[in-house]
Order: C-alpha cells, then sequence, then structure tokens
C-alpha cells in the first residue's frame, strides 16, 4: 500500500521545461542524459564536473555556478585587478555564463577597454560613471515586484543610480526617486502613494541620514537604509549616516554598508521579487 502511494505522487510529477543547450543547465542537462545513455562513463562525467562549477584562472576561480545556485547576478570588483586580468574574468564570464555580468567601482579609462570587448561581442552595455559601475545585461528575468528607490539629494543620485540598475538586472520592477530628504518634508509626503503600494523601498541618504528612519515609520514594507559618502566634516565620510540609520527607531530597517548600493539594489530585489513561483 505505501508502495502505491509513493508511486501516485512521483506520477503526478510535472517535469520542468529543458533547459537552453548553450546555458549552463544545458551542458549539465547533456551530460547527465550522456552518462544515462551509456555514452559517458562515470569517470568522464567526474571530470568534466571539475570543470563546470568554475573557471581556474590562476589568478581567480570565476564562478560559472551562480545562476544555477542563487539565481543572480555576477559582480566583479574591479579596484586591485589589472586591466588584463578584468579583462580576462569578464571575458570567461561572457563565455561561460549566461546572466548578467557587473563590474565595479571603475573609472572612465578602466572601463574603457571593457567597453570595448563587449563592442567586439555585439553586446549592449549600462555604464553609470558617478558610481564607476558597468554592466553586461543578459538573460534579465521579466520584472516583478517593485522596488522604490529614494535618494535624499541629487548628490545620493550616483549609490542610488547603482542600486536601481542592480535591482532591475535581478528582475525587480524598479522606480527611482530623487531629492526628497528631510530638509523638505513636503517632497517626501508626495510619494506617500507610491510608498504605500511598493514591495520593499532602499533609501539612499548622506549627511546625517535621517530619511531612513522617517521613511521606515511611514512604510508598510521593509526599508534598506544605503549611507552615503556624502556630506560635510562630521558625516565623517558615511560614518555619522551609518550610526544613524542603525540607531533608527524605526523595526523595520536594515543596513547595508556606506556607497553600497550593489548591496541595497541586491537585497532590495530579493525582496521585490519574492522567490520564484
Amino acid at each position: 500500500m505505501r508502495g502505491t502511494f509513493q508511486l501516485s505522487i512521483a506520477s503526478r510529477r510535472v517535469a520542468p521545461p529543458p533547459a537552453p543547450a548553450g546555458t549552463y543547465e544545458g551542458r549539465l542537462a547533456a551530460l547527465l542524459e550522456g552518462i544515462a545513455r551509456g555514452d559517458v562513463t562515470i569517470e568522464e562525467g567526474l571530470d568534466s564536473l571539475k570543470h563546470l562549477p568554475f573557471a581556474d584562472l590562476g589568478f581567480a576561480r570565476v564562478d560559472h555556478h551562480r545562476w544555477l545556485r542563487q539565481h543572480q547576478v555576477e559582480f566583479v570588483y574591479g579596484p586591485g585587478k589589472t586591466s588584463a586580468q578584468l579583462a580576462a574574468i569578464v571575458d570567461n564570464l561572457l563565455d561561460e555564463g549566461e546572466t548578467s555580468v557587473i563590474v565595479t567601482r571603475l573609472s572612465a579609462a578602466r572601463a574603457a577597454p571593457l567597453r570595448r570587448l563587449a563592442s567586439d561581442r555585439g553586446i549592449d552595455v549600462e555604464w553609470r560613471a558617478g558610481s564607476g559601475l558597468l554592466a553586461f545585461p543578459r538573460a534579465v528575468p521579466r520584472p516583478r515586484g517593485e522596488l522604490l528607490i529614494l535618494a535624499a539629494g541629487t548628490a545620493d543620485l550616483p549609490v542610488a543610480e547603482e542600486a536601481e540598475l542592480v535591482a532591475r538586472l535581478h528582475g525587480a520592477g524598479t522606480r527611482l526617486v530623487v531629492d526628497v530628504g528631510v530638509a523638505g518634508l513636503h517632497r517626501l509626503l508626495a510619494e506617500l502613494p507610491a510608498i504605500g503600494k511598493a514591495d520593499a523601498i532602499v533609501v539612499v541618504a548622506g549627511m546625517e541620514g535621517a530619511l531612513a528612519s522617517v521613511v521606515g515609520g511611514l512604510s508598510p514594507v521593509p526599508v534598506i537604509a544605503c549611507p552615503t559618502s556624502v556630506g560635510y566634516g562630521a558625516n565623517l565620510g558615511g560614518i555619522t549616516a551609518l550610526l544613524s540609520m542603525l540607531s533608527s527607531c524605526a523595526p523595520g530597517v536594515a543596513v547595508v554598508n556606506v556607497d553600497d548600493g550593489v548591496g541595497a539594489g541586491t537585497i532590495g530585489a530579493l525582496i521585490a521579487r519574492g522567490r520564484e513561483p
């Protein structure tokens, strides 16, 4: 009786649609099918699996498995790497992966060779000069959910743009609103309808960082506070805003690092999109 029950449950399972042949999932499926047919030996399969999750370039181990594992884009931190190393890492990710690639903290001069690499491959890029972010959008999911990004001032815009682009490439619907800081609260109150319907909110603010607490007291959804290094001497390069946000009396506020638009955009998108259906 127990065996019959298990069989009836199994018979109702629906097989997932096949992955495109050129993707990581497609290559993995082809390998497993080859083993199942007997065309590939167990030893050959094990050897192939050693090379599928990442590529060892000597100076970097490039992850090819992130999209399958987390359904997140791939980030490459620019500082500390030579132009040749950056080009090799990005080239490998574009060859072996299928998700978007984002390189952070680049100068215009350091971004130029990567932009030429994309042009040679016929790939469009998005460049955010203010934050030094260069994105290679690929296989961007259809937007789901709504992430509202509020920038306290125009000087906070580079970090807010970084958060917006990162969230969009993760597949969240996004809306960016600029210059709604606490020095003129009527500007923020005009956005109450948007605050009420968002699935998550990112607040980007420098100076004393008070905007996060104000939005946290108005919002029915999680608020991701992103302090920026914008401000006068006592701002201490963003430390004052960071400590203010960490000390917020609004319990729905979580905080990322100073100028961390990447972290704020990623977390905001994961919340706004929710789990895959």
